[in-house]
């Protein structure tokens, strides 16, 4: 609103009071005017602030009027002392990474007389020996020499880009176009973009037990909820449909399905997709697909995209290049939205493009390359890779499987492995932190805890270390687990039948 002045009439009261002055010229009313002006007292319990500037004798003064009609007395002016009040955000304080949180916590120092081997970050180019494809490299240096890619881009990326996306994942069953991609940097800020065009304050969202901890901590970040629904170890990582719908309510914005799962390793049938379709097909609840392991599955096993068991429920597809093609650093991913019925419908979209304009879209190089990446990446590179997991994996189950008091689960893809503790056959650990805090101490193998991941009691192998570190890796944990288990009345020879 615009400064209201002082205006003086001779002859007449203060306007701003309503006082006459002592006396009649216009000086005498002009300086009566500035004093009340000057002794002004600001009350937000009474008063509103209007900010004006009254000139003085020697400077340009602040004051704050009141609309009252009343002008308080010189004496009970109170000035403000400036001082410092920076606070962090209520938002940054929300904000909660359950891995950062267990992992810093941890005092412990690994065996000396070992070199540490780490089982525990899922990033498959750490140790060297998974090299991403001469085809993808060569793509990003023929970008960069081009010159074309050193600007901005549009938010959502180039449209020739999110053609060659859309071109790469469309099929018969699950139709995309352009316009139904939206480039991100890596696929965790799609799964922020996605979550956020979909879940207010207030309200909650579906995900998997145990999964990926970006989702809890992204949520709680929002102001949203965050309702855990199982995945059952026994009937290999598949959801728990009951326990699923019956998590719903009326404030349940989205269900969250990571297919192949970290940390589980585990890949969902045909079948079992469909029945969390049909779950939220009657809850009428849009589902957000947590896909940036699409196609990384064993050669027994079958990949099939959430979207394409699916023709009415809205999906949104988070998926990227981090994992398939082992570049997780160049920070390229995509949000795939699915909606053949329409029901996103223009303010979904429109919702997705505003957000993704809070920063200048994701690396233009990258998105320069992704002609090459996506087309000309060797069939061998994905075979060599998917083999490489594979016989770690069966490597790590079979050696395991073996050590009495663990029960790993058998994975079929990504490239994690879930291991199960008995903890009754190890008392003097309370918990699966515990047990692996001494592993590091003894041994000098970090695995992560499964608390990590809502799931206590189990510990999380990534396979994509070299084969001869993996079998290493098993030994110790082998020689580990016979030195502190214990059987109901003895040492692990009386109870352990393995």
């Amino acid at each position: 609103m615009s400064p209201r002045p002082c205006s003086i009439q001779p002859l007449h009261c203060c306007s701003l009071c309503g006082i006459p002055p002592h006396g009649t010229d216009r000086s005498a009313a002009r300086t009566f005017s500035q004093h009340c002006v000057a002794s002004a007292l600001w009350d937000s319990s009474e008063m509103d602030s209007y900010l004006i500037q009254v000139k003085g004798q020697a400077s340009l003064r602040d004051v704050h009027l009141s609309l009252h009609g009343k002008c308080p007395s010189s004496g009970s002016v109170k000035s403000r002392k400036p001082h410092w009040a920076v606070r962090a955000s209520d938002m940054s304080k929300r904000t909660f990474n359950p891995i950062r949180a267990i992992v810093d916590s941890m005092e412990v120092t690994p065996n000396p007389q070992k070199p540490l081997i780490s089982l525990s970050l899922g990033d498959p180019t750490v140790f060297g020996n998974l090299p991403s494809d001469e085809a993808v490299i060569r793509a990003m240096k023929d970008a960069l020499d081009t010159g074309n890619y050193n600007g901005y881009s549009p938010s959502v990326g180039y449209q020739s880009s999110r053609e060659l996306v859309a071109k790469y994942y469309s099929c018969l069953e699950a139709p995309l176009e352009a316009q139904d991609v939206i480039l991100t940097s890596g696929c965790s800020q799609a799964i922020e973009l996605a979550l956020a065009v979909l879940a207010n304050p207030g309200q909650n969202i579906l995900v998997p037990r145990p999964g990926f901890s970006l989702y809890k901590t992204l949520a709680l970040s929002m102001g949203v909820e965050v309702k855990f629904y199982n995945l059952l170890p026994e009937k290999s990582w598949e959801a728990d449909l009951k326990q699923m719908e019956a998590l719903v309510d009326d404030k349940t914005a989205c269900l969250i399905v990571n297919n192949p799962s970290n940390p589980c390793g585990s890949v969902f049938s045909k079948s079992h997709l469909q029945k969390i379709v049909a779950v939220a097909s009657r809850q009428c609840v849009p589902i957000l697909a947590d896909e940036i392991y699409a196609e990384m599955v064993f050669e027994d096993c079958k990949y099939e995209a959430l979207a394409t068991v699916s023709s009415s429920v809205p999906i949104l597809s988070c998926g990227g290049l981090a994992k398939r093609w082992l570049v997780p650093g160049w920070r390229m991913g995509w949000i795939l939205i699915h909606d053949r019925r329409d029901i996103f419908g223009k303010e979904i979209r429109d919702g997705l493009v505003r957000l993704s304009q809070r920063i200048l879209g994701p690396c233009t190089v990258v998105q320069g390359a992704l002609g090459g990446i996506l087309c000309w990446t060797s069939p061998e590179f994905y075979h060599n890779t998917l083999s490489f997991l594979k016989s770690n994996a069966d490597l790590c189950y079979t050696a395991l499987s073996a050590v009495c008091g663990l029960n790993p689960v058998q994975p079929s893809g990504a490239m994690y492995l879930m291991v199960g503790i008995h903890m009754e056959h190890f008392p003097e650990f309370e918990n699966d932190v515990e047990f692996t805090e001494c592993l590091i101490a003894e041994q000098s193998v970090f695995c992560l805890p499964a608390t990590c991941f809502e799931y206590p009691n189990f510990f999380r192998v990534v396979l994509t270390v070299p084969a001869d570190m993996m079998a290493e890796a098993c030994r110790r944990i082998r020689q580990f687990c016979e030195q502190h288990y214990r059987g109901e009345e003895g040492p692990q020879e009386l109870e352990c039948d393995k």
